[in-house]
């Protein structure tokens, strides 16, 4: 792969440091629909480039992956604001797909891997959204006791999170699962590392849940509507049954 298409193709499937420019495009568009068409569309465009080029990748690009997904997942672990959470967790997971590519994959394949990421974290953009609607803002520990003060919000949310961080039957998990099985018997440090990429997002993901549902609710703030529920949880189904017979078929 010739260097200006790598280094254009580093912008949008993400590696440090072209990734700073997703995260500060990102923090600066504040509506979710901009926020969401941004989640699904750019590692799709880094795909395309890719494709177009119809170059090899080298074997130290994986590498550049993997510290580039590690260093996002580790920064996720001392963000408050949910916004910059989601943007860094996509960051992480999006330079994966490197490994992906590296290993022989084919385009349906690496597509199917590009939006079972993004899915979820597009839901969760309009979460955060809601947060900042309610609240004027989206900071962990700023209020907490969710669970009480807005249980269908916080069932919704929850389920998102798990999506997130690769919790099984959701399309993350099977990328995961997929990225290790391919990768393992050709170099099995890369697979280590991609384990612990996965361990650091659920702490992160355990992290945001204790610091927003855990306590006492303390305000009188309007829920979910039961159809907004239901619209999310249809979504969050639909996650479930394209992770089990789309990527997990691909395993």
């Amino acid at each position: 792969m010739s260097l200006p298409v790598l280094l254009v193709a580093g912008l949008f499937l993400p590696l440090f440091p072209f990734s700073m420019l997703f995260n500060v495009l990102y923090a600066r568009v504040r509506h979710p629909v901009l926020r969401g068409v941004l989640l699904l569309v750019w590692p799709q465009i880094g795909l395309a480039i890719i494709l177009m080029s119809s170059a090899s990748i080298p074997p130290w690009l994986p590498v550049w992956a993997l510290l580039t997904s590690l260093l996002y997942a580790l920064r996720a672990l001392a963000l408050r604001e949910l916004g910059l959470w989601t943007s860094f967790i996509a960051t992480s997971a999006w330079a994966l797909v490197w490994i992906v590519l590296s290993s022989g994959a084919s385009m349906t394949q690496l597509q199917w891997v590009g939006l079972g990421i993004s899915a979820p974290l597009l839901l969760m953009a309009f979460l955060v959204a809601g947060l900042e609607h309610r609240f004027g803002a989206a900071y962990l520990d700023l209020y907490g006791g969710l669970a009480q003060t807005i249980p269908r919000y916080t069932t919704v949310l929850v389920i998102v999170i798990l999506a997130i961080i690769a919790s099984p039957l959701f399309p993350t998990f099977f990328a995961m699962l997929s990225i290790i099985i391919k990768v393992f018997p050709v170099r099995p440090s890369m697979a280590i590392g991609v384990g612990v990429v996965w361990l650091l997002w659920s702490w992160a993901g355990a992290r945001v849940l204790q610091g927003l549902i855990i306590g006492p609710g303390h305000r009188d703030v309007v829920d979910l509507k039961q159809a907004s529920l239901w619209l999310y949880l249809l979504l969050l189904a639909g996650l479930i049954v394209s992770g089990v017979y789309g990527l997990g078929g691909m395993l």
